[in-house]
């Protein structure tokens, strides 16, 4: 089997780079992929002017797509919603479900969790928490797919810490979600927040399963420019090019090569 997907996060409408993210839009076109995924933070501040522009967007990317949460989609100037109801905008405007998101295609299989809290029992509201009952129905879904097919989990923040990536995730039950994940067979788990690209193995079970973050299409740079990933796969190795926007255009940046776990 063989396949691509585009992943694309954190553009920030309110905030976003208009230039690179209508050239990402129209990329998404040209590559062709199986499917084109985003991973969370759509808005800046989750006002319904910034939720409009984000679904119109949305509806223009290379079909079909798969959208997560991330903490920047919540109302955050409304704290009725953000208290009682942080995921109805979301979901009404675009289009996806806050909780057992999930796509099956003939190559790939893509379940997400939600990472992200409308408010939490710490100050910091923007980092993670992972529900590891939620955790565990992803975790059957994706170890009931077909042999050969890429098992996908899609969520916002990053479960385990990454090396000099400029914030953290700081998701509570993290680690416990991830091993749950890497033991089901999990080939990737995509994430965005961070808005600096990274692949590598995590450190539990087979070591064949791997955390993968993108960058943003919004202004909000940490010293990385902006950039979404696009990633293809084949039985034997699954390749992470970091497109990267250099003022007018995407060019190839970072490449990884991530050897699949053996199929009996």
């Amino acid at each position: 089997m063989s396949g691509r997907l585009i992943q694309v996060s954190d553009v920030h409408f309110g905030r976003e780079n208009a230039a690179a993210a209508e050239a990402a839009l129209e990329l998404t076109h040209v590559l062709k992929p199986d499917l084109t995924l985003v991973t969370g933070d759509v808005t800046q501040s989750g006002r319904s002017e910034e939720f409009e522009a984000a679904a119109r967007w949305i509806d223009r990317l290379a079909n079909p797509t798969f959208v997560v949460v991330g903490n920047h989609d919540v109302p955050y100037f409304n704290v009725w919603h953000r208290l009682f109801s942080p995921w109805k905008a979301f979901e009404a405007t675009i289009g996806h479900p806050a909780h057992d998101h999930q796509w099956v295609g003939d190559q790939v299989m893509v379940r997400g969790v939600t990472t992200a809290r409308g408010w939490q029992a710490r100050l910091n509201w923007s980092k993670g928490v992972i529900d590891l009952d939620q955790t565990r129905r992803a975790a059957e879904a994706l170890r009931a797919a077909p042999t050969g097919v890429l098992r996908v989990l899609a969520c916002h923040h990053p479960l385990i810490e990454m090396a000099n990536t400029p914030v953290t995730g700081d998701v509570r039950r993290g680690d416990a979600a991830a091993m749950i994940f890497a033991e089901a067979g999990v080939d990737l788990i995509l994430t965005g927040h961070v808005h600096v690209p990274f692949a590598t193995p995590i450190p539990l079970a087979d070591h064949a399963s791997y955390a993968v973050g993108c960058g943003t299409l919004s202004d909000r740079e940490r010293g990385a420019p902006a950039s979404f990933n696009r990633i293809d796969w084949d039985d034997d190795d699954i390749v992470v090019t970091v497109m990267a926007w250099s003022g007018r255009r995407f060019e190839e940046n970072q490449v990884w090569r991530l050897p699949r776990r053996s199929v009996a």
